[in-house]
Parts: structure tokens; C-alpha cells; sequence
């Protein structure tokens, strides 16, 4: 059997065992991505192994708050943990949204452990060309 190691991962392994799972108070980081396409703003986030139940998405002003939760998987008696790099907890991000965003109109989706939220982007925030009225006549101005 090959065995490698990779000692950035031992060190996040080591420091996820120091720092215990993340909780309510205390919760972890998650991976995302953000990016705009077309009329809307999009965030990618990486929940795997996360059910849609565990996972809280909130909305207040501008502030959007993404929360979930692995929990340890129930193992029978007789099972013996050789290596568990898996990690457990409370996992939250939160994102400042801009004001040209629509909050109201957020749609969420999940599928294969990755939780996508496409927020559209308001009306007034497009660009959009300004017309520009021919002159006016000209009045003289006497004093």
C-alpha cells in the first residue's frame, strides 16, 4: 500500500483537533465562491455530506447568513475509527450584500453537497441608457 502524507493537512488536521468542531457560538468557516452572471449575483457554497435540513439560510437587511451542521454519523458497538479527517460541527458565512441587490427574490438549490443562491440584481442597478433632449429655445435674460 502507498502511503503519502501532506503536511498542510496534517496541520489542519491537527489545529481542526486543537480548535474542537465548531459550534453555535463558534461556528467554522466554509468554502465559497461569488461571482456575477448576467442579471444575478451568485454564491457557491461546499456542504458535503450535509442534509437540506441541517442548513439555515437568513436574510436580514443586508446581511446574508448561511449556517449548517455535520453531525457524526451513527456507527454500531464493534466499529473501531482508524482515521477520521472528516470534519464535524457547526459551519456559518456570512455576506454584506449590496443594496442593488434583490433580497426578496433569493432562490436557493442544493445538490451534490454544494448549496448555490442566485440573488437578482434590481432594476435600478442595470445599466441603462439616458436620452438626451434636443435645445431648447433661447431666451435672453435682461436686467
Amino acid at each position: 500500500m502507498l502511503m503519502r502524507t501532506d503536511p498542510f493537512r496534517e496541520l489542519d488536521r491537527l489545529t481542526q483537533q486543537l480548535m474542537g468542531p465548531g459550534t453555535w457560538s463558534r461556528p467554522s468557516a466554509m468554502p465559497m465562491d461569488a461571482y456575477r452572471e448576467g442579471d444575478e449575483y451568485v454564491a457557491v457554497f461546499d456542504l458535503p455530506g450535509i442534509t437540506t435540513d441541517a442548513i439555515d439560510i437568513d436574510v436580514e437587511r443586508n446581511m446574508l447568513t448561511v449556517k449548517a451542521e455535520r453531525r457524526p454519523a451513527a456507527k454500531a458497538e464493534d466499529v473501531q475509527m482508524e482515521l477520521s479527517e472528516r470534519p464535524l460541527g457547526v459551519f456559518s458565512r456570512q455576506i454584506v450584500l449590496a443594496d442593488t441587490l434583490d433580497t426578496e427574490r433569493i432562490r436557493a438549490n442544493y445538490e451534490s453537497g454544494v448549496l448555490t443562491l442566485r440573488i437578482p440584481i434590481t432594476e435600478r442597478a442595470k445599466p441603462r441608457k439616458i436620452a438626451i433632449g434636443g435645445e431648447s429655445t433661447h431666451r435672453q435674460i435682461s436686467g
